[in-house]
């Protein structure tokens, strides 16, 4: 499902360009430019919420981009993505305070780069949800807007501390959250990491966010990544148990 979330996606390869927007456009809401001073005009013009930026064009490049947006008020805040190979990232980018909130190192397969650009989408699109919650502060939605591993990977990123509550007809989880970090889970006569394997299955459903929850109970034993991690292994095996196909799809492999 698409979000809300805008995304200004600058690629001087218009292959490259082409490829990543069609793979960005299900999520959310797309603006293409091929350099870097085209992309500075469109940004002042409409603001997005997430630049994704190739780091080495001709002209003006992505640092200076990013760096022109930077001392703007109105596009100071922007989120940024910047797809580089692993020298200019070690060497040149990783360095400087908020150069970027993630990279993509070239060249990369688009699947991968899809889903790192997606982790940051989600992150914002949780972000506008709290902005626009209701008066209790709570925010409520349907899982169909977020699904379960999106909501746990944008509070992760985030490093939020509050209590997700997911319901179901008659069922119902918690999971406790410290600076990003499942702290403790639980899922009718469940708790901890069992709790959380339980509900990465749900396909519907809804959830709600409060960021006054608090608990100083302790049932999980994993990371939120390894919680993740995990609970997905076990549904892919159970998947394989049942006799489902576990097809993998072609991916691409992309530099500019």
């Amino acid at each position: 499902m698409q979000s809300e979330v805008k995304i200004l996606l600058v690629e001087d390869n218009p292959m490259v360009l082409a490829l990543l927007r069609d793979a960005l456009v299900p999520l959310a809401k797309v603006t293409t430019a091929g350099d870097g001073a085209d992309a500075l005009l469109k940004a002042v013009e409409d603001a997005p919420d997430l630049l994704v930026s190739d780091y080495r064009m001709p002209g003006m490049d992505g640092r200076q981009l990013v760096e022109k947006l930077r001392s703007r008020s109105l596009t100071a805040g922007i989120s940024v993505i910047l797809l580089a190979t692993k020298s200019d990232i070690s060497e040149k980018l990783a360095v400087q305070d908020h150069a970027a909130e993630d990279f993509v190192e070239k060249p990369f397969f688009l699947r991968e780069a899809t889903q790192r650009i997606k982790r940051v989408i989600d992150k914002i699109a949780l972000e506008k949800m709290s902005k626009s919650s209701s008066s209790d502060g709570i925010v409520r939605g349907s899982l169909a807007q977020m699904n379960v591993i999106d909501l746990v990977q944008s509070l992760e990123m985030g490093r939020k501390s509050c209590l997700l509550t997911f319901t179901r007809d008659k069922e119902k989880c918690e999971m406790y959250f410290k600076e990003g970090q499942v702290t403790h889970a639980t899922y009718g006569s469940l708790a901890g990491d069992a709790a959380v394997f339980k509900v990465l299955a749900w396909t519907g459903g809804n959830f709600q966010i409060n960021f006054e929850g608090m608990t100083t109970q302790q049932s999980t034993t994993l990371n939120t990544q390894g919680l993740l991690m995990e609970g997905l292994r076990l549904l892919d095996e159970g998947r394989r148990d049942a006799g489902g196909k576990n097809e993998e799809e072609e991916d691409v492999l992309l530099d500019s």
